[in-house]
């Protein structure tokens, strides 16, 4: 008979949880039930039971996970939940470990949500470049909410609590129903249009997510993504996000926490404005007090108390002063004479005066020699130009001319016919006379016999 084995509980338990987390099917669960017996721990981890008509088990979630939940878990609401069921060794008792966890019943909605929350994510109406600054001292704040709820009183009555100086308008809507998206899309467009606010807060007080849905619309993120006025959402809880919370330039946890964002307190402003006022009180005094000090030193000072003894004194030193300038200016000229003259002297041993006149009078004689040398010169050249000039009258054909003789020239009077030999018969040619010329035209000619022993025929004229 084999050995029977035997296990502890531990080790059972250990087995029975192995079994569980090998298997699919429990390793990731959805399931649709009722809460129950919620805690939320210190921890933050949240304990709970979820049951149904005929079964409960119970339920665990992290606080790793819930963190993220889009809503508060309360007691006795229906959610549908997504986990895994393992086994609690130390109690031998199996649970459901939570992972995610929405309301049932609007699972639709949160997907619509989703779906529109990353469409206009997409398209950058959320982007914090266009989110717009509040002014810090708003003169009229408008409220687009519901006339009847607990979120207008709480905004009135923080708004004139913390800044009873700003002006109020109030534009009732619908805020939730199915004419609750227009109302308010309507409520924004007409509040920019009149042009009376500085800020706008759009919200209501909490409700379920079917309640809060109209500030899920589109037309509502982007009447609130358009308006010029800065816009604050708030809208239920902390824990509600909706997609007027992303296009709204600021969003505020709660009704009374977005009107304690859109104005400043002004007891604080009033308390900053009398330790400014102290401080600047404490100032002026310290500065008059410094002012005055210095004053009495100033006073106290010889220069104020005795001014005529103190420019005498001053008086006598600037005469002083003016003496020794004289002084000091005699004595630099008198060096600069001396220096001047020393100068000079050196001067003269160098000067070229001298010089110029031994050159002047060897200039002088020179010229005068030049003179001399030129004017005997020219007698000379004088007397040989009378003889040659009498020489030269003497062989003047002028002179010969007036002998008898005569020149003969061709037709041009160019050319001093010599010979027969220049001339042909019927020439034209000119007599030169002592007394005039002859135009003669050469008729005949004769050679001299006794030269060649033969002759040409006679010469007419």
């Amino acid at each position: 008979m084999a050995e029977r084995k035997v296990y502890s509980i531990k080790d059972l338990n250990r087995y029975i949880r192995m079994k569980l987390d090998s298997d699919q099917v429990l390793s990731d669960v959805w399931i649709r039930g009722e809460i129950s017996n919620f805690t939320h721990h210190g921890s933050g981890h949240m304990y709970f039971t979820l049951k149904d008509e005929s079964s409960r088990i119970k339920a665990i979630m992290f606080a790793s996970h819930n963190q993220r939940l889009p809503f508060v878990p309360k007691e006795g609401s229906r959610v549908i939940a997504r986990g895994n069921v393992t086994v609690y060794e130390r109690d031998g008792q199996y649970q459901f470990y939570a992972t995610h966890m929405q309301p049932d019943g609007i699972g639709s909605l949160y997907l619509a949500y989703e779906q529109l929350k990353k469409k206009l994510e997409q398209e950058g109406l959320f982007a914090a470049e266009l989110k717009r600054p509040l002014p810090r001292y708003p003169h009229c704040i408008g409220v687009v909410t519901s006339p009847t709820g607990a979120a207008v009183r709480d905004i009135l009555i923080t708004l004139r609590r913390r800044f009873p100086q700003v002006a109020i308008v109030l534009y009732p809507v619908l805020v939730q129903g199915k004419g609750a998206a227009p109302s308010i899309v309507k409520a924004i467009r007409d509040l920019n249009a009149m042009g009376e606010a500085d800020v706008l807060i759009v919200g209501r007080g909490g409700g379920s997510l079917e309640e809060l849905w109209a500030f899920n619309e589109e037309a509502v993120a982007r009447a609130i993504a358009a308006s010029d006025i800065p816009v604050i959402s708030a809208v239920g809880h902390e824990t509600d996000f909706t997609i007027a919370d992303f296009a709204a330039d600021l969003r505020a946890a709660t009704p009374t926490a977005a009107a304690e964002l859109a104005v400043p307190h002004a007891a604080e402003l009033a308390a900053q404005l009398r330790q400014q006022q102290r401080l600047l009180r404490q100032g002026l005094q310290r500065r008059a007090q410094r002012g005055r000090e210095r004053l009495a030193a100033l006073q106290r000072s010889p220069v104020l108390a005795s001014p005529r003894r103190h420019l005498l004194q001053h008086a006598q030193r600037l005469d002083m002063l003016r003496m020794r300038l004289s002084r000091a200016a005699e004595a630099r000229q008198a060096r600069a004479r001396e220096r001047q003259a020393v100068l000079h002297h050196r001067l003269e041993r160098y000067s070229p005066r001298e010089g110029v006149t031994a050159a002047r009078r060897r200039s002088d004689a020179a010229r005068r020699e030049l003179a001399a040398a030129m004017r005997a010169r020219l007698a000379d050249k004088r007397s040989r130009f009378a003889a040659e000039l009498k020489a030269l009258d003497a062989l003047s054909p002028l002179k010969v001319m007036a002998r008898g003789y005569s020149l003969v020239y061709d037709e041009t009077e160019r050319h001093l016919i010599k010979s027969l030999n220049e001339v042909q018969l019927g020439d034209l040619v000119v007599v030169k006379l002592a007394d005039g010329q002859l135009d003669c035209q050469v008729w005949g000619m004769k050679e001299d016999a006794k030269d060649h022993g033969e002759g040409r025929s006679g010469t007419g004229v």
